[in-house]
Protein backbone atom coordinates (compact mmCIF):
# COMPACT_ATOMS: atom_id res chain seq x y z
CA UNK A 1 0.00 0.00 0.00
CA UNK A 2 2.75 2.44 0.97
CA UNK A 3 4.63 1.72 -2.27
CA UNK A 4 1.53 2.52 -4.35
CA UNK A 5 1.03 5.75 -2.43
CA UNK A 6 4.68 6.67 -2.93
CA UNK A 7 4.40 6.11 -6.68
CA UNK A 8 1.21 8.19 -6.82
CA UNK A 9 2.73 11.07 -4.83
CA UNK A 10 5.95 11.05 -6.87
CA UNK A 11 3.94 11.15 -10.10
CA UNK A 12 1.80 14.04 -8.87
CA UNK A 13 4.85 15.93 -7.57
CA UNK A 14 6.59 15.43 -10.92
CA UNK A 15 3.59 16.79 -12.84
CA UNK A 16 3.47 19.86 -10.61
CA UNK A 17 7.22 20.37 -11.01
CA UNK A 18 6.97 20.17 -14.81
CA UNK A 19 3.95 22.49 -14.84
CA UNK A 20 6.15 25.10 -13.16
CA UNK A 21 8.23 25.34 -16.36
CA UNK A 22 5.29 26.98 -18.15
CA UNK A 23 4.92 30.44 -16.56
CA UNK A 24 2.02 31.64 -18.68
CA UNK A 25 0.06 28.47 -18.00
CA UNK A 26 0.76 28.91 -14.29
CA UNK A 27 -0.49 32.49 -14.52
CA UNK A 28 -3.66 31.63 -16.41
CA UNK A 29 -4.74 28.43 -14.71
CA UNK A 30 -3.17 28.62 -11.26
CA UNK A 31 -2.43 32.19 -10.14
CA UNK A 32 -5.57 33.66 -11.73
CA UNK A 33 -7.69 30.54 -11.31
CA UNK A 34 -7.13 27.81 -8.76
CA UNK A 35 -5.10 29.95 -6.34
CA UNK A 36 -7.67 32.77 -6.30
CA UNK A 37 -10.34 30.34 -5.11
CA UNK A 38 -8.23 28.51 -2.52
CA UNK A 39 -6.66 31.69 -1.11
CA UNK A 40 -10.05 33.41 -0.78
CA UNK A 41 -11.33 30.36 1.08
CA UNK A 42 -8.26 30.19 3.32
CA UNK A 43 -8.45 33.87 4.27
CA UNK A 44 -12.20 33.70 4.82
CA UNK A 45 -11.78 30.82 7.28
CA UNK A 46 -8.68 32.18 9.04
CA UNK A 47 -10.24 35.66 9.40
CA UNK A 48 -12.84 34.15 11.73
CA UNK A 49 -10.17 33.45 14.34
CA UNK A 50 -8.54 36.30 16.34
CA UNK A 51 -5.20 34.47 16.51
CA UNK A 52 -2.80 33.06 13.92
CA UNK A 53 -4.23 29.61 13.28
CA UNK A 54 -1.41 28.89 10.84
CA UNK A 55 1.09 28.94 13.70
CA UNK A 56 -1.15 26.50 15.55
CA UNK A 57 -1.18 24.20 12.51
CA UNK A 58 2.61 24.38 12.30
CA UNK A 59 2.81 23.36 15.96
CA UNK A 60 0.56 20.35 15.28
CA UNK A 61 2.82 19.31 12.39
CA UNK A 62 5.90 19.45 14.60
CA UNK A 63 4.15 17.45 17.34
CA UNK A 64 2.99 14.86 14.79
CA UNK A 65 6.49 14.45 13.35
CA UNK A 66 8.16 14.18 16.75
CA UNK A 67 5.54 11.71 18.01
CA UNK A 68 6.09 9.37 15.07
CA UNK A 69 9.88 9.57 15.31
CA UNK A 70 9.87 8.94 19.05
CA UNK A 71 7.37 6.08 18.68
CA UNK A 72 9.54 4.39 16.02
CA UNK A 73 12.79 4.84 17.97
CA UNK A 74 11.22 3.54 21.20
CA UNK A 75 10.22 0.23 19.62
CA UNK A 76 12.67 -2.35 20.89
CA UNK A 77 12.50 -4.89 18.09
CA UNK A 78 12.52 -3.47 14.58
CA UNK A 79 12.61 -5.66 11.51
CA UNK A 80 13.77 -4.75 8.02
CA UNK A 81 10.11 -4.44 7.08
CA UNK A 82 9.61 -1.87 9.85
CA UNK A 83 12.49 0.25 8.59
CA UNK A 84 11.17 0.05 5.02
CA UNK A 85 7.67 1.00 6.11
CA UNK A 86 8.94 3.93 8.19
CA UNK A 87 11.11 5.11 5.31
CA UNK A 88 8.23 5.00 2.83
CA UNK A 89 5.92 6.80 5.25
CA UNK A 90 8.55 9.50 5.72
CA UNK A 91 8.98 9.91 1.96
CA UNK A 92 5.21 10.08 1.51
CA UNK A 93 4.93 12.70 4.23
CA UNK A 94 7.60 14.88 2.60
CA UNK A 95 5.90 14.49 -0.79
CA UNK A 96 2.53 15.49 0.69
CA UNK A 97 4.11 18.61 2.17
CA UNK A 98 5.71 19.46 -1.20
CA UNK A 99 2.46 18.94 -3.12
CA UNK A 100 0.42 20.87 -0.57
CA UNK A 101 2.87 23.78 -0.54
CA UNK A 102 2.93 24.00 -4.32
CA UNK A 103 -0.85 23.83 -4.68
CA UNK A 104 -1.64 26.18 -1.80
CA UNK A 105 0.86 28.88 -2.79
CA UNK A 106 4.26 27.75 -4.05
CA UNK A 107 3.41 27.59 -7.76
CA UNK A 108 3.23 31.39 -7.69
CA UNK A 109 7.04 31.32 -7.81
CA UNK A 110 6.73 30.12 -11.40
CA UNK A 111 4.38 32.84 -12.65
CA UNK A 112 5.73 35.54 -15.03
CA UNK A 113 7.63 38.40 -13.42
CA UNK A 114 5.31 40.82 -11.67
CA UNK A 115 7.12 43.89 -13.00
CA UNK A 116 6.23 42.75 -16.51
CA UNK A 117 2.56 42.51 -15.60
CA UNK A 118 2.74 46.01 -14.12
CA UNK A 119 4.62 47.22 -17.22
CA UNK A 120 7.69 48.32 -15.28
CA UNK A 121 10.83 48.07 -17.38
CA UNK A 122 14.06 46.21 -16.63
CA UNK A 123 16.09 48.81 -18.50
CA UNK A 124 19.51 49.35 -16.86
CA UNK A 125 19.85 52.64 -15.04
CA UNK A 126 22.58 55.25 -15.20
CA UNK A 127 24.54 56.35 -12.16
CA UNK A 128 22.91 59.78 -12.15
CA UNK A 129 19.46 58.22 -12.11
CA UNK A 130 20.33 56.18 -9.04
CA UNK A 131 21.71 59.22 -7.22
CA UNK A 132 18.63 61.24 -8.14
CA UNK A 133 16.44 58.46 -6.82
CA UNK A 134 18.10 58.71 -3.40
CA UNK A 135 17.49 62.48 -3.43
CA UNK A 136 13.89 61.89 -4.50
CA UNK A 137 13.27 59.55 -1.54
CA UNK A 138 14.97 61.91 0.90
CA UNK A 139 12.81 64.79 -0.32
CA UNK A 140 9.65 62.70 0.06
CA UNK A 141 10.62 61.62 3.58
CA UNK A 142 11.53 65.14 4.64
CA UNK A 143 8.23 66.48 3.33
CA UNK A 144 6.21 63.78 5.09
CA UNK A 145 8.16 64.29 8.32
CA UNK A 146 7.08 67.92 8.40
CA UNK A 147 3.40 66.94 8.45
CA UNK A 148 1.99 67.06 11.95
CA UNK A 149 0.42 63.61 11.79
CA UNK A 150 3.13 61.83 9.90
CA UNK A 151 5.19 60.79 12.89
CA UNK A 152 2.44 59.01 14.82
CA UNK A 153 2.54 55.35 13.88
CA UNK A 154 0.72 53.69 16.77
CA UNK A 155 -1.56 51.39 14.76
CA UNK A 156 -3.05 48.09 15.85
CA UNK A 157 -2.83 45.10 13.54
CA UNK A 158 -6.48 45.55 12.56
CA UNK A 159 -5.87 49.20 11.69
CA UNK A 160 -2.83 48.30 9.59
CA UNK A 161 -4.92 45.65 7.85
CA UNK A 162 -7.79 48.05 7.10
CA UNK A 163 -5.57 50.85 5.75
CA UNK A 164 -3.51 48.46 3.62
CA UNK A 165 -6.62 46.71 2.26
CA UNK A 166 -8.13 50.07 1.31
CA UNK A 167 -4.96 51.02 -0.56
CA UNK A 168 -4.86 47.68 -2.40
CA UNK A 169 -8.48 47.89 -3.50
CA UNK A 170 -8.06 51.49 -4.65
CA UNK A 171 -5.28 50.33 -6.97
CA UNK A 172 -7.44 47.40 -8.06
CA UNK A 173 -9.83 49.86 -9.71
CA UNK A 174 -7.13 50.48 -12.32
CA UNK A 175 -5.27 47.16 -12.11
CA UNK A 176 -7.32 44.09 -11.03
CA UNK A 177 -4.07 42.40 -10.03
CA UNK A 178 -4.19 44.32 -6.70
CA UNK A 179 -7.66 43.15 -5.66
CA UNK A 180 -7.60 42.04 -2.02
CA UNK A 181 -10.69 40.21 -0.80
CA UNK A 182 -11.21 38.69 2.65
CA UNK A 183 -8.59 40.28 4.88
CA UNK A 184 -6.50 38.11 7.19
CA UNK A 185 -3.52 39.94 8.73
CA UNK A 186 -2.47 38.65 12.15
CA UNK A 187 0.26 39.44 14.67
CA UNK A 188 2.75 36.60 15.03
CA UNK A 189 2.09 34.23 17.91
CA UNK A 190 5.48 34.79 19.51
CA UNK A 191 6.88 38.20 18.64
CA UNK A 192 9.88 37.57 20.91
CA UNK A 193 10.87 34.36 19.10
CA UNK A 194 10.29 35.87 15.67
CA UNK A 195 12.36 38.92 16.61
CA UNK A 196 15.17 36.68 17.86
CA UNK A 197 15.25 34.95 14.47
CA UNK A 198 15.35 38.29 12.63
CA UNK A 199 11.95 38.01 10.93
CA UNK A 200 9.78 41.04 10.16
CA UNK A 201 6.79 39.08 8.91
CA UNK A 202 5.83 35.99 6.97
CA UNK A 203 3.07 34.45 4.88
CA UNK A 204 1.59 31.16 6.07
CA UNK A 205 0.60 28.91 3.13
CA UNK A 206 -1.37 26.59 5.42
CA UNK A 207 -3.82 29.25 6.55
CA UNK A 208 -3.41 32.02 4.00
CA UNK A 209 -2.57 34.47 6.79
CA UNK A 210 -0.16 37.38 6.61
CA UNK A 211 1.69 37.49 9.92
CA UNK A 212 3.51 40.62 11.06
CA UNK A 213 5.94 41.16 13.90
CA UNK A 214 4.29 43.85 16.03
CA UNK A 215 7.49 44.43 18.00
CA UNK A 216 9.11 46.08 15.00
CA UNK A 217 9.63 49.85 15.13
CA UNK A 218 6.27 51.41 14.26
CA UNK A 219 7.50 53.24 11.17
CA UNK A 220 8.47 49.90 9.57
CA UNK A 221 5.15 48.10 10.10
CA UNK A 222 2.98 49.76 7.40
CA UNK A 223 5.32 48.66 4.62
CA UNK A 224 5.79 45.19 6.15
CA UNK A 225 1.99 44.81 6.19
CA UNK A 226 1.72 45.75 2.50
CA UNK A 227 4.62 43.41 1.69
CA UNK A 228 2.99 40.42 3.40
CA UNK A 229 -0.38 41.13 1.77
CA UNK A 230 1.44 41.03 -1.57
CA UNK A 231 2.30 37.41 -0.75
CA UNK A 232 -1.38 36.78 -0.03
CA UNK A 233 -2.45 37.92 -3.49
CA UNK A 234 0.03 35.53 -5.08
CA UNK A 235 3.32 37.44 -5.26
CA UNK A 236 5.81 34.84 -4.10
CA UNK A 237 9.27 36.31 -4.70
CA UNK A 238 10.63 38.71 -2.09
CA UNK A 239 11.81 41.42 -4.48
CA UNK A 240 8.46 41.36 -6.28
CA UNK A 241 6.55 41.54 -2.99
CA UNK A 242 8.69 44.57 -2.11
CA UNK A 243 7.67 46.21 -5.38
CA UNK A 244 3.96 45.50 -4.95
CA UNK A 245 4.03 46.53 -1.30
CA UNK A 246 5.82 49.75 -2.18
CA UNK A 247 3.43 50.70 -5.00
CA UNK A 248 0.47 50.07 -2.72
CA UNK A 249 1.82 52.01 0.25
CA UNK A 250 2.84 55.12 -1.70
CA UNK A 251 -0.58 55.24 -3.37
CA UNK A 252 -2.30 55.13 0.01
CA UNK A 253 -3.88 58.33 1.28
CA UNK A 254 -2.29 57.56 4.64
CA UNK A 255 0.95 59.52 5.15
CA UNK A 256 2.37 56.98 7.59
CA UNK A 257 2.11 54.28 4.93
CA UNK A 258 3.78 56.55 2.38
CA UNK A 259 6.58 57.36 4.81
CA UNK A 260 7.13 53.70 5.66
CA UNK A 261 7.37 52.75 1.97
CA UNK A 262 9.83 55.52 1.07
CA UNK A 263 11.90 54.80 4.19
CA UNK A 264 12.21 51.07 3.47
CA UNK A 265 13.08 51.63 -0.18
CA UNK A 266 15.65 54.28 0.72
CA UNK A 267 17.59 51.60 2.57
CA UNK A 268 17.76 49.47 -0.59
CA UNK A 269 18.86 52.45 -2.67
CA UNK A 270 21.55 53.50 -0.18
CA UNK A 271 22.85 49.95 -0.08
CA UNK A 272 23.08 49.91 -3.89
CA UNK A 273 24.93 53.22 -3.95
CA UNK A 274 27.30 52.14 -1.21
CA UNK A 275 28.19 48.95 -3.12
CA UNK A 276 28.66 50.63 -6.51
CA UNK A 277 29.59 54.23 -5.80
CA UNK A 278 31.09 54.51 -2.28
CA UNK A 279 32.40 58.04 -2.81
CA UNK A 280 28.93 59.31 -3.71
CA UNK A 281 27.50 57.37 -0.79
CA UNK A 282 29.78 59.23 1.62
CA UNK A 283 28.48 62.54 0.29
CA UNK A 284 24.80 61.49 0.43
CA UNK A 285 24.82 60.31 4.02
CA UNK A 286 26.08 63.69 5.17
CA UNK A 287 22.85 65.22 3.85
CA UNK A 288 20.39 62.81 5.47
CA UNK A 289 17.99 64.64 7.84
CA UNK A 290 18.26 63.99 11.55
CA UNK A 291 14.76 62.48 11.75
CA UNK A 292 15.69 59.75 9.28
CA UNK A 293 18.98 59.10 11.05
CA UNK A 294 17.02 58.65 14.27
CA UNK A 295 14.89 56.00 12.62
CA UNK A 296 17.97 54.19 11.31
CA UNK A 297 19.29 54.23 14.86
CA UNK A 298 16.02 52.93 16.34
CA UNK A 299 15.98 50.06 13.89
CA UNK A 300 19.58 49.21 14.64
CA UNK A 301 18.89 49.27 18.39
CA UNK A 302 15.85 47.05 17.94
CA UNK A 303 17.82 44.32 16.19
CA UNK A 304 20.71 44.71 18.61
CA UNK A 305 18.27 43.99 21.44
CA UNK A 306 16.72 40.88 19.92
CA UNK A 307 19.10 39.61 17.28
CA UNK A 308 22.77 40.49 17.42
CA UNK A 309 23.44 39.05 13.96
CA UNK A 310 20.64 41.13 12.47
CA UNK A 311 21.99 44.30 14.06
CA UNK A 312 25.36 43.51 12.50
CA UNK A 313 23.65 43.13 9.11
CA UNK A 314 21.97 46.50 9.68
CA UNK A 315 25.25 48.16 10.37
CA UNK A 316 27.16 47.57 7.19
CA UNK A 317 24.70 49.50 5.07
CA UNK A 318 24.77 52.48 7.40
CA UNK A 319 28.26 52.25 8.90
CA UNK A 320 29.06 55.87 8.08
CA UNK A 321 25.82 56.91 9.73
CA UNK A 322 25.84 54.83 12.89
CA UNK A 323 29.43 53.50 12.93
CA UNK A 324 28.30 49.90 12.52
CA UNK A 325 29.64 47.02 10.47
CA UNK A 326 27.27 45.10 8.14
CA UNK A 327 24.05 44.97 6.13
CA UNK A 328 20.60 44.09 7.36
CA UNK A 329 18.86 42.00 4.70
CA UNK A 330 21.57 39.97 3.03
CA UNK A 331 19.17 37.18 1.97
CA UNK A 332 17.04 39.47 -0.18
CA UNK A 333 17.56 40.78 -3.68
CA UNK A 334 18.51 44.45 -3.79
CA UNK A 335 19.36 44.96 -7.41
CA UNK A 336 15.98 44.11 -8.95
CA UNK A 337 13.92 46.31 -6.66
CA UNK A 338 16.28 49.26 -7.19
CA UNK A 339 16.18 48.69 -10.94
CA UNK A 340 12.38 48.72 -10.90
CA UNK A 341 12.24 51.78 -8.66
CA UNK A 342 14.41 53.76 -11.06
CA UNK A 343 12.29 52.76 -14.03
CA UNK A 344 9.02 53.40 -12.20
CA UNK A 345 10.12 56.91 -11.19
CA UNK A 346 12.00 57.62 -14.44
CA UNK A 347 9.88 60.66 -15.35
CA UNK A 348 10.34 62.18 -11.92
CA UNK A 349 14.09 61.64 -12.08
Amino acid sequence: MQKKLTFTYISLAALIFIFGYFPQAVENYYSRGFYLITSFLQRYISSIFPFAIGDFLYALFVIYILKNIIFFISRQKKTKKDYTSFGLKSINFVLIIYISFKLLWGLNYARPRINEQLQISNQPYQKEQLLRLSSFFLQKLSSLSQSADSIHFNYTTNELEDIAATAYNQLAEKQPFFRYKYMSVKPVTSAWLVSKTGIEGYYNPLSGEANINQRLPNFVLPFVTCHEIAHQIGVAKEDEANLVGYLTAIQSKNKQFQYSAYYNMLRYVLFEIRMKYPEDYNIIIEKIPESILDNFKKEREFWAKYNGAMSVYMGKTFDKILKLNNQRKGIKSYQDIVLWLVNYHKREL
